[in-house]
């Protein structure tokens, strides 16, 4: 436990120390993205990943916390995700490059021995399509961050109730690194996550949810499972009908995301990031509370209900919702080169 919080500590104050001095090489680098026609240097992500790597691997190294079987490879492949993302922040990459890497390497971490066969192609496609929904909620400053702090603690406290002591530790870690960087992505943000650190996060945070699950019957694991990510299904359900319903394609970037409609609704950043935060962290008890056993699978269903209600009413009243003002930026998070000259 006194490990545990030292590494958090450590990984706070890391991530933020690291993401600020990132920010200067970024910009010169030409690693941005615009965010309401600012430019956002996008080496943040790099920071989190960086320590979250450093603090783990010293624990494992140290024997001090050791990461338990399979955790380590959950790391690397989370690491090697990460890579991916990386080159896409700073090189244009095809979405199907990014789904075809995080395919291999869902494929490799997914304990085949516990979830059985059918459990395990389930549990890859899951992992796939979670990843890039929390790539997603890079929109907006400070929400990506915010909902991956509340889903590590979430996803920590299951891990802990099944005596995953490394998983525990590891994912106290990255919630720590996410709220150093938090100190700089708070709108207005300074620093932004970009694809390496969203992927990253949502890899991570999928496959633990996988590994905590792993043996369980399956109707109370997609239960647990959607309650933990209920912010990021909401956001790619919105923006799928969205793009869909008005026929345009569905990987051209556009304000079609969470934080976006609630803007035009009235609320300021802060507000739509303090809105989203809480139903993150609603579901994101729900789901804790299912999985120990503390209510039945049956509240899950009170979530999807908000699911659908939200994304149904933000699609249905987009017409009625206060236009942005002509300055604001319609682009979302992703990889952008901006060039002088």
């Amino acid at each position: 436990m006194l490990y545990g919080i030292a590494a958090a500590t450590a990984a706070l104050l890391l991530t933020a120390v690291l993401a600020a001095a990132l920010r200067l090489p970024a910009l010169r680098l030409g690693i941005l993205d615009r965010r309401r026609q600012r430019p956002l240097p996008l080496l943040g992500g790099f920071a989190v990943v960086a320590v979250t790597c450093l603090v783990a691997g010293t624990g494992e190294w140290s024997r001090v916390a050791p990461l338990g079987d399979g955790v380590g490879e959950l790391l690397a492949a989370a690491a090697a995700v990460a890579g991916l993302g990386l080159v896409a922040d700073v090189w244009r990459l095809r979405a199907r490059v990014l789904v075809a890497g995080t395919f291999v390497a869902a494929v490799w971490v997914v304990p085949y021995d516990e979830t059985g066969l059918p459990g395990g192609v389930l549990a890859v496609g899951w992992i796939v399509l979670a990843s890039l929904a929390f790539k997603g909620l890079d929109h907006a400053d400070g929400l990506a961050g915010t909902v991956g702090v509340v889903t590590a603690f979430g996803v920590g406290a299951c891990a802990a109730a099944e005596v995953m002591d490394g998983l525990a530790v590891l994912l106290s870690v990255v919630a720590a690194a996410l709220t150093g960087f938090l100190m700089h992505n708070w709108h207005p943000a300074r620093v932004g996550l970009g694809a390496c650190g969203s992927l990253f996060t949502g890899f991570l945070l999928s496959s633990a949810v996988v590994f905590t699950r792993a043996g369980y019957e399956l109707g109370p694991s997609v239960a647990v499972v959607f309650c933990l990510s209920a912010v990021a299904v909401a956001d790619a359900l919105l923006v799928v009908l969205a793009r869909g319903l008005a026929r345009r394609p569905l990987l051209r970037r556009g304000p079609d995301h969470l934080a976006h409609r609630l803007r035009r609704f009235g609320l300021t950043p802060q507000g739509s990031v303090v809105l989203l935060g809480a139903a993150s962290f609603s579901s994101v008890l729900v789901g804790v509370l299912v999985h120990v056993g503390w209510t039945g699978d049956g509240a899950a269903l009170w979530v999807a209900g908000g699911v659908v209600v939200a994304v149904v009413a933000l699609v249905l009243l987009r017409g009625s919702a206060r236009q942005p003002r002509p300055t604001e930026s319609t682009q979302v998070s992703g990889s952008l080169r901006v060039r002088n000259g």
